[in-house]
């Protein structure tokens, strides 16, 4: 599944590898990825696997689960979906709670106790998906874990995820994405382990040379 769901990242360009003129993120970091999974949603064929993959996980590691939440904002369409191929009962999370009306950051019925699945579409260095798992434990959810669509596997990502007794299953990620590019033909077989040095340490911009 992982390379599959990486070659349909690929395809549609949802996941953009251009390691000879490196991206700069906002924190002013130089990768060579770049990723925008909200693509998914206007190609069917794509978004027909990722769904599919995505409940799959959330049943095979979360049989329990009762309710899906997605992350605010891109992981609502995906938790919306997911949940109606499981008939489950799906709500999100907001980055912060409204400043009117009645001031939620949970948005749909949640009972106490409820087992939940928070539903993501990247991960890097987990902080947003961390702070959605703490929120849903605070209304006294029962946050089971994580589900993504891809991840970095940053170092920092996976301890920070951790810590937070927590756990993620992605159904892709950067290290079976570099193989299908360099199968398909995306990126020279060189780039391949220098992809993978910038996720092992992305302020070190020794990749790049």
């Amino acid at each position: 599944m992982e390379k599959m769901i990486a070659k349909e990242l690929l395809k549609i360009s949802a996941v953009f590898l251009r390691p000879e003129q490196p991206f700069t993120w906002a924190s002013g970091i130089k990768s060579p990825i770049y990723c925008d999974n909200r693509l998914i949603l206007t190609a069917p064929s794509a978004r027909e696997k990722v769904e599919a993959g995505l409940a799959h996980l959330v049943g095979t590691h979360f049989p329990e689960c009762e309710c899906l939440m997605g992350t605010s904002t891109a992981g609502i369409a995906h938790a919306a979906i997911a949940a109606t191929l499981m008939n489950l009962p799906m709500g999100y999370v907001r980055s912060g709670a409204k400043d009117h009306g009645r001031a939620n950051r949970i948005e749909g019925k949640l009972e106490p106790g409820t087992k939940v699945v928070v539903i993501e579409d990247l991960i890097s260095t987990g902080g947003s998906c961390i702070e959605v798992v703490e929120a849903l434990r605070e209304a006294g959810a029962d946050a089971l874990g994580i589900v993504s669509i891809f991840t970095y596997g940053m170092k920092r990502g996976v301890e920070r995820i951790a810590a937070a007794n927590t756990v993620n299953y992605s159904l892709s990620n950067l290290d079976a994405l570099v193989e299908v590019a360099v199968e398909e033909g995306y990126i020279a077989p060189e780039w391949k382990d220098r992809i993978l040095a910038f996720r092992d340490n992305p302020s070190d911009e020794s990749w790049i040379k």
